[in-house]
C-alpha cells in the first residue's frame, strides 16, 4: 500500500473525531487518488470521492452541490464522521471562497464533515486561495516515489531507480525502453505541462516553456545563468519570464531551479539557478542512450546519480520543511546545501573516481558551524543515501 505513513496519519485524524480539512498536493501520477481511495476502504471510515473534471461554467456551484450531497449522505448513514474528497480542485477558479463559506457554515452548525482536497500543483492551489483559509486546513505534500517505495512495490535496484525514476505507473514498461520513454515524455511530462500549467496559468510563450523544460532536464545538476539559458534557447525572452516559467515547472513537480546558498537573501535571489529534476525519469526519457548503455559510461552515469540524489533531496524538502540550495564561490563548488532552522548541512556527491573535496573545505571555512558529508566514494554510498530521510542529517 503506497505512502502508508501518510495514509495512516489521515486515518488517525478521522478516527479521533477531530474535524479537519486536508489539502493533498503533489505531481501527477504519484498516487494521490489511489491514496484517498484506499482511505475510503479503511474500516470505520465513510465518505465519497468526486473529481472536478469537465465542469467548466458551474465550478463554484458544483462544489456546493457536492458538499450538500456529503451532508445528506452523512445524515442517511447515521454517522458523526464522514469524509468528502474533491480531486483536481485547482481546476475551479477561486475555489477557496466557496470552500471557506461552506466550512465555516458547518462549523457554526456543528456538522462533523471532514474534507480532503487534492491538487497536482502547489502553486496553482495557492493561487486559488483568494480567501484566507488560515487555521482551517493542513497541507500534505505527496512526492514522487522514493527508492524504498519502488523497491518494495517492484523490486527495483538502486541503479534502476536512478535511471527510471519514481513513477509507479510506468514501472511495467521498462522492458521496452522506447515505449517507456514515450510514455514519460507524452503521458507524464507533456500532460503535466499542458494540463497543470498551460491551461491554468498565463504563459505567453508555451514553446519557450517546453524548451526550458527539455534544457533543464539535459542540464540537471548543472548551473546556468539565465543569460546563458536564453542563448541556449535561442529566444528573445527575458530572465524574468524564464524565472517565472521555472517556478511553474517547479510547482508542478517537474523541474526546479536551486538558488545559490548564502545567508544574504538578496544574493540568493540574484543567483544563477542550478537545474534539478524532481524525477530522474525526465532526464532518462530525453537521453539518447538506454539503461544498459549509460550504466557503463562512467561520467554520464555519474550525472544520473547526482540527479537522483538531488531529486531525493528536492522531494523531501517540500514534505520535511528544509530549504535546498547549491554553493559556489569562484572555482569552488558544493553540490547541495540543506538549511533548517539555522542549521546547515553541505553534501558533495562523488561518483566514480572523482576526488572533489576542495569545495567542501572552502565551504567549511565560510560556514564553520556547518556539517559536511560526502555521498559516494569514501562517504555514504549513494544507494544507501537514497534510503535516508534527509532530516536525519541535521
Amino acid at each position: 500500500m503506497i505512502k502508508r505513513s501518510q495514509l495512516q496519519l489521515v486515518v488517525s485524524r478521522i478516527k479521533e473525531q477531530r474535524r479537519f480539512m486536508q489539502v493533498l498536493a503533489g505531481p501527477r501520477q504519484v498516487g494521490k487518488t489511489t491514496l484517498v481511495l484506499q482511505l475510503l476502504e479503511e474500516p470505520g471510515i465513510q465518505g465519497f470521492y468526486v473529481a472536478a473534471d469537465d465542469i467548466s461554467g458551474i465550478g463554484l456551484a458544483w462544489i456546493e452541490m457536492q458538499w450538500e450531497t456529503a451532508r445528506q449522505r452523512m445524515k442517511l448513514a447515521g454517522t458523526d464522521s464522514y469524509v468528502l474528497i474533491i480531486d483536481e480542485i485547482q481546476k475551479i477558479p477561486n475555489w477557496s471562497e466557496t470552500v471557506k463559506r461552506l466550512w465555516d457554515s458547518d462549523s457554526r452548525e456543528n456538522i462533523p464533515l471532514h474534507v480532503i482536497l487534492l491538487g497536482s500543483s502547489r502553486l496553482l492551489l495557492q493561487t486559488g486561495m483568494t480567501e484566507s483559509l488560515a487555521g482551517r486546513y493542513e497541507t500534505m505534500y505527496i512526492s514522487h516515489w522514493s527508492l524504498a517505495e519502488m523497491r518494495e512495490a517492484f523490486g527495483w535496484s538502486a541503479d534502476q531507480y536512478a535511471w527510471y525514476g519514481g513513477f509507479p505507473g510506468a514501472a511495467s514498461l521498462i522492458s521496452d525502453e522506447m515505449r517507456w520513454k514515450n510514455y514519460v515524455r507524452n503521458s507524464l511530462a507533456e500532460t503535466s505541462i499542458s494540463r497543470d500549467i498551460l491551461m491554468m496559468s498565463r504563459v505567453d510563450k508555451p514553446a519557450l516553456m517546453r524548451r526550458l523544460f527539455d534544457l533543464g532536464c539535459s542540464y540537471s545538476g548543472q548551473m546556468l545563468s539565465f543569460t546563458k539559458i536564453l542563448g541556449q534557447l535561442l529566444d528573445a525572452g527575458n530572465t524574468t519570464t524564464l524565472s517565472h516559467y521555472l517556478d511553474l515547472l517547479d510547482s508542478a513537480g517537474l523541474l526546479g531551479g536551486l538558488e545559490k546558498f548564502s545567508r544574504d537573501t538578496v544574493r540568493k535571489r540574484s543567483s544563477s539557478p542550478k537545474f534539478q529534476v524532481h524525477n530522474t525519469a525526465f532526464v532518462s526519457a530525453l537521453h539518447p542512450l538506454d539503461f544498459e548503455m549509460i550504466i557503463n559510461e562512467r561520467e554520464k552515469w555519474g550525472r544520473i546519480v547526482e540527479s537522483a540524489v538531488g531529486a531525493h533531496l528536492i522531494n523531501n524538502a517540500y514534505s520535511q520543511g528544509y530549504s535546498l540550495f547549491y554553493w559556489r564561490e569562484g572555482n569552488y563548488e558544493v553540490d547541495f546545501v540543506l538549511e533548517h532552522k539555522g542549521r546547515i548541512v553541505a553534501l558533495e556527491v562523488k561518483s566514480g573516481h572523482s576526488l572533489r573535496t576542495a569545495g567542501m573545505v572552502q565551504f567549511r571555512k565560510h560556514y564553520p558551524d556547518s556539517k559536511i558529508m560526502l555521498i559516494g566514494k569514501d562517504g555514504i554510498p549513494w544507494e544507501e543515501f537514497l534510503l535516508i530521510n534527509p532530516m536525519e542529517l541535521f
